[in-house]
């Protein structure tokens, strides 16, 4: 079997029961970082194999893995902080699993997008997750595709590019609300809101650091009064 195990994306006491129990029970864990997840289990006081896969590992590795899991042993996946495969690696592992005949179970927990989602205060009955834009190529197409999304939409952007997302935010979509969620569930959590022109304006008085996710609003929505 192959479990697919969600881990705090910050605050290490966000994990929950059934995934301590799964990390206890498996034979060994495939994670992003060695190091990241060797904390996460000295914070619990477990002791576990661990062999890393990344996007540059996770073709070559795949195999080994699975024989193992066909031999009867269980596998946890993890990333370093949050749900394994959302904007994480890990698809390759596990479409492989299923095509093999392998049980691939969920355990969920902690995701930085549903944890924004929930803050904004922004429509989510209906939503799209981009997660990171193109770093060079493309990202001028990629905003100008979404300039005409009617839903809302959640991106996920890194300490060295949040400046210049909001730059192009407010070329592309400069009527649309944001809100940036900034080091989610850690001591120096921060959430700003406004629209592209206010928010070039306070970034500069944050400090940038951590990964970011970044809520826009759908197209014609207008801040409520009292928000």
């Amino acid at each position: 079997m192959l479990f697919v195990i969600s881990t705090p994306i910050g605050n290490l006491r966000d994990i929950t029961l059934r995934a301590l129990d799964t990390v206890r029970e498996v034979d060994f864990l495939v994670c992003e970082d060695t190091r990241v997840t060797s904390r996460l289990l000295s914070h619990y006081e477990i002791k576990k194999e661990l062999i890393s896969l990344n996007a540059a590992t996770e073709e070559k590795k795949i195999s080994g893995i699975l024989r193992r899991i066909e031999s009867g042993q269980k596998c946890g996946l993890v990333s370093d902080a949050g749900t394994p495969t959302i904007s994480d690696p890990g698809v390759r592992l596990i479409s492989a699993a299923i095509s093999k005949g392998i049980k691939v179970i969920p355990v969920p927990g902690v995701s930085a997008f549903t944890a924004a989602l929930s803050v904004a205060g922004l429509p989510t009955d209906s939503f799209l997750f981009e997660g990171f834009p193109p770093l060079k190529k493309g990202r001028q197409t990629f905003f100008k595709d979404l300039s005409g999304e009617k839903r809302t939409i959640v991106i996920y952007e890194s300490t060295y590019r949040i400046e210049k997302l909001i730059n192009e935010l407010a070329e592309y979509m400069p009527d649309r609300y944001v809100v940036i969620c900034r080091e989610l569930t850690k001591m120096f959590e921060e959430t700003l809101r406004g629209y592209p022109h206010e928010l070039q304006e306070m970034l500069p008085r944050i400090t940038l650091k951590g990964e970011f996710v970044v809520v826009i609003a759908p197209m014609n929505w207008r801040v409520q009064p009292g928000i």
